[in-house]
Parts: C-alpha cells; structure tokens; sequence
C-alpha cells in the first residue's frame, strides 16, 4: 500500500499529469503549500493552473519525458492511460507513479480527523454544505472540492492537520482506496457503467469502501435511499442515518417551501426536536443534502446552532442549480446534471419555482453513459416544457456511432416530450433569443461545457 507522510519521505518534487482537474489541483495546491516542488501537465491552459502558477508550481501546456526532469514521484488521473507519454517515461526512468485516487487516501491520513461525502448524487453539494459550516470554526479545516466555491475563492482551502473534508468519488472503485474517520454515502445509483458492471458492482464497492472503516470510524447513511440501506450492518457500530421519511438519528419533517422554491423544515435528533432549517438553494433533494451535512458536522463536534447557520448561508456552488442572469425578462440557469436521477430532480426544483415556460438544453454526458442508460433518461425530462439536446460531450470516449443524441430525441418524445436536436450552441442561442420571454426560465445542463451557451446568451443581451 503506497503510503505518504508529509515531510517524511524521500520525495520533494511531485509532477502532475492532468493537473488542471478539479481534484489533481486541489491536491497539487496543498503540496505546494507544504513546501514541495510541484509541477504538472495540461492540455487546457485555464483559471486553475494560471492560480497554480502563481502559487509557483510550473506548468507544461503538453505531455513530454522532457517535464519530468527532477521528479521523484508522479501522481496521475483516471483520464491517463498508459500510452501517456510522461507515464510511460516515468515507467521507464523508474520515477515513482501513483493514480489521483490513492494519493488522496495517503494524504488524508495526514489528518486527526477525515470528512468523506460518497454517492452518486450531491458529492459536491453536500462537501459545499459542510464547508460553509465548518469553515470558519476553529477547526481551520482543508478542504477539497469537486467546484468552485466562492466563499473559499475556489476548489480547496488550506487548513492544519486536524480536519480534512473530501469528495469520495466511486469511478473506478475509487473510494476502495479512501480510508477516512467518517465516511458519508448519500446514495447509490447505477452510473458509469464504462467501468462498473451493473448496480450489483457499484453496491459491492460501497461496502468495500464501508469495510475500510476502523470500528471507532463513523458511517452516515442515507436510509431514504434503496441501496444505500443495503450497507447497514448489525455488527457495525457508530452508524449514524438521516432520512426525510423513515425514523432515523437526523430526521426532517414538515418540509415547506417558499415562493422562489427554497424548501425549509424541522430538524429532529434522536425525534427530539432540534429547531427549523432554512436552505437558499432549491430542490427537495438539497433538503437530504443538508440532513447529511448536518450530520457529518455535528457528529465531528459542531454544534446544531452552527450547522443550521451554516446550511442557511449556503448560498450553491457553481454549475449545481446556479443562477447566471435575465435574458428579455427569462431567467438563465446553469446546472451540472448528467445523469437521470440528478436531471428529474433539478427540473424538479426548477419547476417550482419558474412561472413561465421551462426550457431545458441538455448536453449528453459520454457515449456509455447515454447508450446504457437511455431509457432512464427518456423518463427524465418530463417537468421540461422543451428539451433542447446538443451533441454528446465525449470526455475521455471514442465515438463508435452506436448512440447519437437524436436517439435521445427520440426516446424523449415517445414518452410524451417535446425535445429536438441542434448541433451547434450558435443555433442554440439563435433558437432562444427568438423564443424565451417574461418569466420563463432556461437552465443549460451536463457535465460538458454546456454552460457556453448561457453564457454566450447573456453577453448578447
């Protein structure tokens, strides 16, 4: 098992491949402010690694041996296979390699304390709920991030060794190599089926990632949530639940919401009352999100009062449900959905709170995901009024033309939609400066980089 211990180890210069990704940044900023070396790789010069280069690490704009010069470790991400050349250099010049993944389970036992938010759903959301409330106790947590949040001025807060708060993503049974104190699982769903083979897969690596636990190590599970349930475990102890309709440790009832469709309700511990939770976000899938946040805080020592506060200042993180301008009076929204669960549940919010028309354009994410799930998707964008989709955003895919998102488009409508296909996002914008008006509301939505063109249609404005 690879094992890092900060400034306790042979290695000083720590290079990269992908350093421009949400989490292989995140990673890089905390070992640059441990005092090592660091530089990277990336195709896509961006606001992340312009901020890494400022903070000193030095950044290649393309993958060559010549980067590796100096370098006693390489850390890479999923999205590298082995015909990189810098992985293939460091294989040959015996430079030590280690995935994202593992690296991450090493440096979070750094930390008295590790905060780990699992699922398929709301990872980002619920570590952002839990950064809000901890993040100016005196605590002084690290934080990583799957997205950019302002009150942090990004995707990763520098704190001391006392507390770590992660995201645990499941790709490529990642979280079997995390070993936090507290682990969180808001749910378990059937995704990225390019790796895993079917739900059955998924839910035997939540409880791989469940048996990494150490018996005084506490689980927080969402009991609203099928699979999830599966996890329980007579002989576990410290298992702490949170559930919107079954008795559990952290219940909320009488769930109401308000006219711009933020949901609010009584918070119950243990059925003793505990006091009301107001969210500034939408969507009744948030008010899971923060029982969840709540509960992982409290259990590490916050108190109700500072977890409640901290829910109500939450004010999202960007690219979930993010609020981005008016166009002629329609509201523009731009969300990360891409997958069926997360899409029914953001126009679900979406909806209660728009007056008008609800346009929806959707960016398919991966070829796998769309072809393997297609017929959950058909099913999933009935509170849209129009469902407009682009071309499917390939991410680390070929194109074998086995799914195209006209197929989607013929899904969508023999379930009753009203969806078509545009190409280009130019067309896009064209189709909705001719048709949005007063009080309808237009969110761009998947995990591409369909948020162009809500930002192409306010700049026109």
């Amino acid at each position: 098992m690879f094992d890092f211990i900060i400034n306790k180890h042979k290695y000083r210069h720590i290079h990269f491949i992908g350093i421009g990704g949400i989490s292989m940044s995140g990673l890089a900023e905390i070992m640059l402010n441990e005092g090592y070396v660091v530089s990277g790789s990336d195709h896509k010069e961006s606001i992340i690694t312009k901020k890494l280069e400022n903070n000193g690490a030095k950044i290649y704009n393309s993958h060559s041996a010549d980067n590796l010069r100096g370098v006693d470790l390489v850390v890479y991400t999923d999205a590298i296979n082995i015909e990189n050349e810098e992985l293939k250099a460091a294989i040959k010049l015996k430079i030590d390699i280690i995935d994202r993944a593992s690296f991450l389970g090493a440096l979070m036992k750094n930390y008295d304390t590790s905060i780990a938010i699992s699922g398929t759903h709301g990872k980002t959301t619920t570590t952002s709920m839990v950064t809000e409330i901890i993040k100016n106790l005196n605590s002084n947590p690290t934080i990583l991030l799957g997205g950019q949040l302002d009150d942090i001025n990004g995707n990763v807060k520098i704190g001391d060794k006392k507390l770590f708060l992660t995201e645990a993503c499941e790709y490529k049974a990642n979280v079997l190599k995390y070993f936090p104190t507290t682990a969180v699982v808001l749910n378990i769903d059937e995704d990225h089926l390019d790796y895993f083979d079917n739900i059955e897969h998924i839910i035997k690596t939540f409880k791989g990632f469940v048996n990494n636990l150490n018996s005084n190590d506490k689980l927080i599970l969402n009991l609203d949530d099928e699979n999830s349930r599966m996890l329980l475990n007579d002989k576990r102890e410290n298992v702490i639940t949170f559930s919107t309709k079954s008795p559990a440790n952290y219940n909320a009832k009488n769930i109401i919401y308000s006219l711009d469709g933020y949901p609010s309700y009584d918070l119950y511990y243990n059925e003793k009352f505990i006091g009301n939770v107001e969210l500034s976000i939408m969507g009744n899938h948030n008010v899971s999100n923060s029982l969840a946040a709540i509960a992982a805080s409290v259990e590490n020592g916050v108190s109700f009062k500072d977890a409640i506060n901290g829910i109500k200042i939450y004010k999202g993180v960007h690219r979930r449900l993010e609020y981005k301008g008016k166009y002629n009076g329609a509201i523009i929204e731009d969300d990360y959905a891409h997958h069926p669960t997360e899409i029914k549940a953001s126009l679900n919010a979406l909806k209660n709170s728009c007056k008008g028309s609800l346009y929806c354009i959707f960016q398919p994410h991966t070829f796998t995901r769309t072809k393997l799930l297609l017929d959950s998707f058909s099913k999933s964008f009935n509170n849209a009024d129009v469902v407009i989709i682009t071309d499917i955003y390939a991410a680390r895919e070929k194109d074998y033309g086995d799914i195209h998102s006209k197929t989607l488009c013929d899904a969508i409508n023999s379930n009753g939609g009203n969806a078509f296909y545009l190409k280009n996002f130019s067309d896009v914008c064209e189709y909705l400066k001719k048709n949005l008006k007063e009080n309808d509301m237009a969110v761009t939505m998947g995990a591409g980089d369909v948020y162009k063109i809500g930002e192409a249609l306010l700049e026109d404005k």
